[in-house]
């Protein structure tokens, strides 16, 4: 490389990095702005009449909560279910898709029953997991684990078959076998439709937590908004919802930032 080409090659990372902190800071603002603008509203149809309690009102719940031990136990319980039931799900849809989309046997063998499955929600399968499991943290656990395996599967199975072709017959060409190729050049085509699909099983998993808790537990989120709904506790709705929404947003804004770490070879817009 000629001094010429290093100093070109040095410019255009350095404008990189100034657009990608110019659009960071564009992207920051215009959160912050949307917030505040959402909490206005809020407070605004508060005051105007409608049911609903205003941030105060919410934020003294949630400290009074917090006060009492019992918001740290309902974050905490729901934490480690959607957790376990998430990186569960994702470890076993991985492999899964990776089989589906690598072999056509393994793909006319499980195709049916992941399609079958995908039409049927989670929560639907909740009453017959509870009759077989019976009411402890296992069947809670299953039905999340159930949606963010299915979330991740399909999107994993999709990118496989997604993969270039011609990026196959070339590593073929220059003598590679087939499990070289499967992990110089499939494994990494894929990671982008593997971490979409984790992100999707993600927020499938936060959505099924809700209702999984409503039936035969005693602590968490969806027991605390429950119990909120029996005796009119608005505020503690409120609470749940902005905390299960806060939890969800931290966790894909971790899986995209990974996303962008694993797949800083993609050209990007």
């Amino acid at each position: 490389m000629t001094a010429l080409e290093s100093t070109r090659s040095i410019a255009t990372r350095s404008r990189r990095r100034v657009r990608s902190r110019s659009m960071s800071a564009r992207s920051l603002i215009l959160g912050s702005v949307s917030v505040i603008g959402g909490i206005a509203i809020w407070w605004l149809l508060a005051l105007a009449g409608f049911q609903l309690p205003t941030p105060p009102e919410v934020a003294a719940k949630a400290v009074a909560l917090a006060d009492n031990g019992a918001l740290y136990k309902d974050v905490g319980m729901s934490l480690m279910r959607v957790l376990s039931g998430f990186l569960l799900g994702s470890i076993v849809a991985i492999p899964v898709g990776f089989l589906m989309g690598w072999y056509p046997i393994a793909r006319g063998l499980m195709e049916p029953w992941i399609q079958f499955f995908r039409t049927i929600p989670p929560l639907a399968l909740l009453p017959l997991v509870i009759v077989l499991l019976g009411i402890g943290e296992v069947p809670k656990i299953f039905v999340i684990f159930l949606a963010s395996f299915l979330g991740c599967v399909i999107s994993t199975f999709q990118g496989v078959v997604s993969v270039d072709r011609t990026l196959i017959n070339a590593a073929r060409v220059l003598g590679a076998k087939d499990g070289t190729i499967f992990l110089r050049v499939v494994i990494p085509a894929s990671v982008p439709f593997i971490l979409v699909g984790m992100r999707v099983g993600l927020g499938s998993a936060w959505a099924t937590l809700v209702a999984a808790e409503l039936l035969g537990a005693s602590v968490g989120l969806g027991y605390r908004m429950q119990q909120g709904q029996l005796f009119y506790d608005l505020p503690s709705i409120f609470v749940g919802i902005i905390i299960i929404g806060v939890l969800g947003l931290v966790m894909d804004r971790l899986l995209l930032a990974t996303e962008k770490k694993l797949t800083s070879w993609q050209e990007r817009r």
